[in-house]
């Protein structure tokens, strides 16, 4: 279960979006902050790692695909997947990586890829009342045999028709589904 908090958090993550998107070679829309159209986390079993699989969109353009990680300290040699940093006011200074870079994501996005695994439940507290929130997305794997899969993950940048030559991760929102990982 992933366990959120009423928090602000300054820079917001669409305005470290806004700035970290246009340089990444996969990403040719406009250097907007983007919108949120759903996202749906997945739990780190270590309980360390916040994980948050994201689509937006910028401007007119297509939808986009991207899983970020928050942490409490730096990830020691993924300086090149870093989105930024953030305040939170609840948890400190967050770090933000671009989830493909995350060890712990790719571990995690994999597991659920494997074993037809879906996202995490949302919870968060209210005046010491634990409340249920409803994912804008919901997660599901496709299952494989661990021999079918050599375990390499490629994530799904672009909102799209994907030919999948492998097992999947699928993301459904508002009557949209779409391929977001592939493991073959």
């Amino acid at each position: 279960m992933a366990i959120l908090h009423k928090a602000t958090i300054v820079p917001g993550k669409l305005e470290l979006l806004a700035t970290w998107l246009p340089g990444r070679r996969w990403y040719d829309g406009p250097a907007v902050e983007p919108e949120r159209v759903a996202a749906a986390r997945f739990d780190d079993p270590a309980g360390e790692v916040g994980i948050e699989t994201l689509i937006v969109r910028a401007g007119d353009g297509p939808l986009w695909h991207v899983p970020l990680t928050y942490r409490g300290a730096p990830l020691a040699g993924a300086e090149e997947w870093l989105v930024g940093t953030t305040e939170h006011s609840v948890l400190g200074t967050r770090w933000v990586y671009d989830a493909e870079g995350d060890p712990v994501y790719r571990a995690v996005a994999e597991e659920t890829i494997r074993s037809g695994g879906h996202e995490a439940a949302e919870e968060f507290e209210v005046d010491g009342v634990t409340v249920a929130r409803e994912p804008s997305m919901r997660l599901r794997g496709s299952t494989a045999d661990p021999g079918d899969v050599s375990g390499d993950l490629t994530v799904v940048r672009t909102i799209g028709p994907v030919m999948a030559m492998g097992a999947t991760l699928t993301g459904t929102w508002d009557g949209e589904s779409a391929v977001l990982a592939i493991l073959a």
